[in-house]
């Protein structure tokens, strides 16, 4: 049972990283909003399958950490693109 509280966390922590991803690409407006909200919805499903009847213990604590940390993270990630390299060059020498 503790395997898949353990599952059911990673699977909210991703869920908790995609929810910022898609808020901001929303922000942008690359996504849709039913899409941008879906995601927290997930991420608040998973994280009451892993308190669902069970005392708060260092699972629960790790996932109400690590949650966030990953929203952030991928939300700034999303927020600060890597400009794309321009590889024309290398793939087609010569054709300058």
């Amino acid at each position: 049972m503790e395997f898949l509280r353990a599952v059911l966390g990673f699977i909210g922590i991703g869920c908790a990283s995609m929810s910022a991803r898609a808020l901001v690409r929303a922000r942008k407006g690359g996504h849709k909003r039913p899409n941008a909200t879906a995601w927290p919805i997930r991420a608040v499903l998973c994280l009451g399958g892993v308190m669902f009847r069970h005392p708060i213990d260092w699972l629960d604590v790790a996932v109400w950490i690590l949650m966030p940390a990953a929203a952030a993270v991928a939300g700034w990630v999303a927020a600060h693109p890597k400009p794309q390299e321009d590889l024309t060059g290398t793939i087609f020498p010569g054709e300058d």
